[in-house]
């Protein structure tokens, strides 16, 4: 743990040790700064030691009763990992790997950390910015749909959230300049569809693509297509506008 609280705190980063005879899978609280600012922005820390995690492409910690805190909980969690013999921290976004079992309908047992993930002086500033972005979604209610389908939202995307009758959500993903859009669907597990208008029919029974819709859905999905039909121009059409 001083290995992690020293990286983020030579960073300037708010780092809080939650108090160990209190085991529930977090070891650090930290708080994003930005020019000497505290931000809104948290994230809880599980740390690990290197050795007894390995894995010939990483390390794996187990997840154990924490799963349901873990996905759940009001701050994200992320696992860090310290193997100095591999060269250092490494982290993953247990949070994140748990949100997108749930949408898989698996089980998740242990948080896979990759020895791609390097936190450490040259990865921190690029790691914050992500986790940053990340919280920003969180907090618009869309943060855990990204987790489940596995994807990241960038700031200047366009994300319209719906729910049906019976409480099914569904995500509309509009990247500026892309010529089509992503729909996020909860009977797909998920799993990011490309559509476009032209797919989008009414009769004989709604449906875009292959995927059946109720009437609400389509015609949510009809507006969708008609409010951002500007941001899927060209970045020079735009600006020509």
């Amino acid at each position: 743990m001083n290995e992690v609280r020293a990286l983020f705190e030579r960073h300037g980063h708010i780092v809080q040790e939650i108090d160990g005879a209190n085991d529930h899978g977090e070891d650090l609280h930290v708080t994003f700064v930005q020019d000497g600012e505290r931000t809104a922005d948290s994230v809880a820390v599980q740390v690990k030691g290197g050795t007894s995690t390995r894995t010939r492409r990483g390390h794996r910690v187990r997840v154990g009763d924490h799963g349901g805190n873990w996905r759940d909980g009001s701050l994200p969690v992320l696992c860090v990992v310290h193997d100095p013999e591999r060269g250092g921290l490494f982290w993953a976004n247990a949070t994140r790997q748990l949100r997108r079992a749930e949408a898989l309908r698996k089980t998740l047992k242990s948080v896979v950390v990759s020895r791609e993930s390097v936190l450490d002086d040259e990865t921190i500033e690029t790691f914050v910015r992500s986790m940053r972005n990340s919280l920003v979604w969180e907090r618009q209610g869309v943060g855990r749909w990204a987790d489940m389908a596995d994807v990241e939202f960038a700031p200047s995307d366009i994300v319209k959230p719906f729910e049906n009758e019976y409480g099914e959500p569904m995500i509309f993903w509009q990247q500026r300049g892309v010529p089509f859009a992503v729909l996020l669907h909860h009977d797909l597990d998920w799993n990011p569809v490309r559509v476009h208008e032209k797919l989008l029919r009414f009769h004989p029974i709604p449906m875009i693509g292959s995927i059946i819709l109720n009437s609400a859905e389509a015609h949510w999905l009809m507006g969708c297509f008609k409010s951002t039909e500007w941001w899927r121009l060209s970045v020079e059409q735009g600006g020509l506008a």
